[in-house]
């Protein structure tokens, strides 16, 4: 039997969630954020379509406005138990705490409108904050290369002795790398869209017929909800959803992320076992429950971990992309209800404990010179040949 103390610990947590990702990012793809944002979706309908004539009163929109975060989880739960259907389960939800309103919710949409738009929503929220994280990481390297630009180490090719480098320009071809990632993320943004209205397979024809065939109208709708969203456009043709490529597009940005951090993190694990960095070390931490003398790289190899899954996931976006039949086919909502928050939340994990390794990296010069000053000999080939 559960109690207090052992309240929530009998059903698998996320340990995305729980354990590596930040609070902040948790929150974008929460149950509460999410479908206070379907409220809101269905509260920007009917504002759009009341200001283009339909008939809804201002006291229908001032109840739904009064209760965009007033959910009821459990009764939603209740009707999706009974309805096999989330959307409708919380259409239902939101109609009870707003009788007056519920004849005019979701006139003329589809599922899709509420799902994707929101999905679009909190992917932008997302790239803000992975931008933001990505930044931070670049400034406090940049910091770490020009403290270090001047300390002189080998170079290695295929992982043997080469000709010298420095410490600062080998952090340059971490912050490189993070650099293009950052213009793709740039360009992911600036490019994304909004579902808008498009109807059940993208011909607008349920908002054609409220409108009574104005098509001016419908274009006007598509737009002002667009736009109550935050976004300057929406996708100019759609099936029922919005393009499954963009998933597989966001995924492949996150994944290039993902294998700039852990081409960085190797580098760092490889340096630290040669004694030449170290990551941060906690006064308390503990490096082995049988080596106390350890100070292993555990956040490179944390970072490393977390990379190598969210590359993972770039191919089921891909297939998921690949795989849509023509308007749509439901074999789409299984994986992107796992991909995309795990994807972001992994992104997020990986980015905290990069720059956590970026702040406070311990560089150690005298093995530096040492491991240098061992292969001086075989360095000076180079100049004799």
């Amino acid at each position: 039997m559960a109690n207090e103390q052992t309240e929530g610990t009998e059903r698998w947590g996320n340990p995305l969630a729980d354990r590596y990702a930040s609070k902040e990012m948790a929150r974008i793809w929460s149950d509460r954020h999410r479908y206070g944002l379907w409220r809101r979706m269905w509260l920007a309908l009917a504002e759009a379509e009341a200001e283009l004539g339909l008939p809804i009163t201002p006291s229908q929109l001032d109840q739904m406005r009064s209760h965009l975060d007033t959910i009821d989880f459990v009764k939603a739960a209740a009707f999706e138990r009974q309805t096999r259907h989330d959307v409708f389960a919380h259409l239902h939800t939101f109609g009870d705490d707003c009788p007056d309103a519920k004849p005019i919710m979701h006139l003329g949409a589809t599922s899709a409108y509420v799902t994707d738009n929101t999905d679009l929503f909190l992917i932008r929220e997302s790239l803000d904050l992975a931008t933001a994280r990505l930044a931070n990481v670049i400034e406090r390297l940049a910091i770490k290369a020009n403290e270090t630009k001047s300390i002189i180490c080998l170079g290695r090719t295929h992982l043997q002795p080469a000709q010298p480098t420095t410490i600062g320009k080998r952090i340059c071809l971490w912050i490189l790398d993070l650099l293009l990632d950052l213009e793709e993320l740039h360009h992911r943004r600036a490019h994304l869209c909004a579902r808008g209205v498009k109807g059940t397979t993208g011909t607008q024809a349920s908002f054609l017929e409220l409108f009574d065939g104005d098509h001016k109208k419908v274009r006007q709708l598509d737009e002002l909800v667009s736009k109550k969203m935050g976004f300057e456009k929406s996708f100019p043709v759609t099936g029922q959803t919005y393009p499954r490529k963009i998933d597989s597009q966001v995924l492949a940005t996150l994944g290039g992320i993902a294998e700039s951090s852990h081409k960085a993190g190797n580098d760092l694990r490889l340096a630290a076992a040669w004694g030449e960095l170290e990551e941060p070390f906690e006064t308390d931490q503990v490096g082995s429950s049988a080596m106390p003398y350890k100070r292993n790289p555990m956040r490179a190899e944390r970072m490393c971990g977390l990379s190598r899954f969210i590359m993972g996931l770039q191919q089921t976006a891909s297939q998921t992309a690949a795989v849509q039949w023509y308007e749509r086919t439901l074999d789409d909502s299984a994986p992107r209800r796992l991909v995309l928050p795990q994807a972001f939340l992994a992104t997020d994990a990986v980015l905290v404990i990069y720059s956590n390794i970026a702040g406070g990296l311990v560089v150690l010069p005298g093995s530096i010179r040492r491991n240098l000053e061992q292969h001086i000999p075989f360095l000076a080939s180079e100049r004799l040949l």
